[in-house]
C-alpha cells in the first residue's frame, strides 16, 4: 500500500468550515486553534478570520497555488516566516489584521507579485517593517498599516512602487524626527495617497507632538541638514576653496587669451594695412614708368 496522500492535497472540505462550488472556504469564528487542512487544490478563497490561530504553516498553504483571496484577520500569529507564501503568486488579497504580529521582515511580502491589498492594521506590538518588505510588490495598490506601534517607517521602496495609490498610518505612535524626514516630507508631496493624512499625528518629541506630519516635513529636512560636523566643514572648505580657485585660473586664462586675442588682431590690422599701402605703392610705380598704357 502506498503512504497517504498529504492532507493539504485531498479534494475534501476542513473540518467546521464551509465549501461551496466558487473555490471558496470559509472557515470564520470556528474556534480554530490550528491552520485547517484537506483543502479543495483549486481553492481561490480562503477566510479563516475570527479563530485563535497562531501560525501559518508554509508546507500546507503553499499547496494551495491559485489562492488569489486570504483574510486571516483576528486570530493569533505573532509571526510570518518569510517562507509562508512562498508559492502564492496569484494571491491578491491579503488581511493579517487583529493578530499578534511584532515585525515584518524582509522577504515576507516577496513572492507576492500579484499583491494589490495588503491589510496590516490592529497589530498592537507591530513596531518594525523592514525596509524591503515591499519592495518586490509592483502590483501593490493599497496598503493599510494604521493602528499599530510604528514610530518611523522606511519609505525607500515604497515611494517607487508604481500602482501603489492608497496608504493608511493614523493611529501609531509616529515620532517626527530624523528617522521620519522622507515619510513626512512623502506625505506632504504626494498627500493625495494618504487615505487618513489629516489624523496621522505626532506622538513625539514633545515639540511636534499632535501636529501632522504632513505640516512638518519641512522643518524637518532644515533641523536634521543644519548641524554640519567638523569633516562636513572641511569639506565645504575644501570643495570651496577649487571651485574659487577655478575661478581665479579661468579668469586669468581668459585675460590672458583676450590679450593675445587683442595683439594678434592689432598685429593682423597692422601687416593688412601695411600690405595695402605696399599695393598701392606698387601700382604708383608701375603707372610712373615710360610705356604705361593710358
Amino acid at each position: 500500500m502506498g503512504a497517504a496522500p498529504s492532507p493539504a492535497v485531498t479534494a475534501g472540505c476542513p473540518s467546521r468550515c464551509a465549501c461551496d462550488n466558487q473555490l471558496s472556504v470559509q472557515c470564520v469564528g470556528q474556534g480554530l486553534t490550528y491552520f485547517p487542512s484537506d483543502f479543495p487544490l483549486a481553492t481561490r478563497q480562503l477566510l479563516i478570520s475570527n479563530n485563535r490561530i497562531a501560525e501559518l504553516p508554509a508546507l500546507l498553504l503553499n499547496y494551495l497555488s491559485d489562492l488569489v483571496f486570504l483574510d486571516c484577520s483576528n486570530n493569533t500569529l505573532s509571526e510570518v516566516a518569510e517562507s509562508t507564501f512562498g508559492n502564492l503568486r496569484k494571491l491578491a488579497y491579503l488581511d493579517l489584521s487583529f493578530n499578534a504580529l511584532a515585525q515584518i521582515d524582509g522577504r515576507t511580502f516577496g513572492p507576492l507579485v500579484s499583491l494589490v491589498m495588503l491589510r496590516l492594521t490592529d497589530n498592537p506590538g507591530l513596531s518594525e517593517i523592514h525596509p524591503d518588505a515591499f519592495t518586490e510588490n509592483a502590483a501593490l495598490q493599497v496598503l493599510d498599516v494604521s493602528r499599530n506601534n510604528l514610530t518611523s517607517l522606511n519609505v525607500s521602496s515604497l515611494i517607487f512602487l508604481p500602482s501603489l495609490r492608497s496608504i493608511a498610518l493614523s493611529g501609531n505612535p509616529w515620532r517626527c524626527d530624523c528617522d521620519t524626514e522622507d515619510l513626512c516630507l512623502w506625505i506632504q508631496i504626494e498627500g493625495f495617497k494618504f487615505q487618513d493624512e489629516g489624523k496621522t499625528l505626532c506622538q513625539g518629541p514633545p515639540d511636534m507632538e499632535g501636529r501632522r506630519l504632513a505640516e512638518v516635513g519641512m522643518q524637518l529636512r532644515v533641523d536634521c541638514h543644519q548641524s554640519l560636523g567638523y569633516q562636513d566643514y572641511l569639506f565645504l572648505t575644501s570643495v570651496g576653496f577649487l571651485i574659487f580657485t577655478a575661478g581665479t585660473v579661468s579668469a586669468w586664462v581668459m585675460g590672458v587669451l583676450m590679450v593675445l586675442y587683442e595683439r594678434y588682431s592689432k598685429k593682423a590690422e597692422g601687416q593688412q594695412e601695411d600690405e595695402e599701402e605696399g599695393a598701392v605703392t606698387h601700382a604708383n610705380g608701375d603707372l610712373s614708368k615710360p610705356g604705361a598704357k593710358e
